[in-house]
């Protein structure tokens, strides 16, 4: 009998974060959410435009993550633009902490996502791109695609 992989599916994907930045290295966190922020974010009302994450006073936390409060909560429903918090090791906060004071690289998530039945988010640390570097990526993706299509 064959193995069947377990599907693990992506809430939000910060699709915008790959065409502005360069993403150098990714690190994988845990997010604290309550109640009525889980049954949102499973069911895809959660966007990281605009989103990225900070470090401070040694604890790392999502900014600008917009999650829609839910639809059939009640007066103890969640506020949708609020701080949320990332869970990583201490070690890792430090590094993070020397990368984002590091000249052009900023926390960017990446994608939110289900692993294990726990809601994960992938960090980016990114150097954004200038506008000729764009303009490159967008004809090697051309290109790439010309070449698929002909052979």
């Amino acid at each position: 009998m064959a193995d069947k992989k377990k599907f693990d599916p992506v809430f939000a994907e910060n699709r915008k974060a790959r065409h502005d930045y360069t993403v150098l290295e990714t690190l994988e966190c845990g997010i604290v959410l309550t109640g009525t922020e889980v049954k949102s974010v499973r069911h895809g009302e959660m966007s990281l435009s605009g989103a990225y994450a900070a470090v401070l006073k040694g604890e790392l936390w999502l900014v600008g993550c917009d999650i829609a409060a839910y639809r059939f909560g009640n007066r103890f429903n969640h506020e949708p633009k609020s701080m949320r918090k990332l869970l990583v090791h201490a070690k890792e906060i430090r590094e993070l902490r020397m990368k984002s004071e590091a000249k052009g690289l900023t926390l960017i998530p990446l994608k939110v996502y289900l692993k294990g039945g726990r809601i994960k988010v992938a960090v980016g640390v990114c150097r954004g791109k200038a506008v000729h570097d764009k303009r490159e990526t967008l004809k090697t993706k051309a290109l790439r695609r010309d070449l698929e299509r002909g052979a």
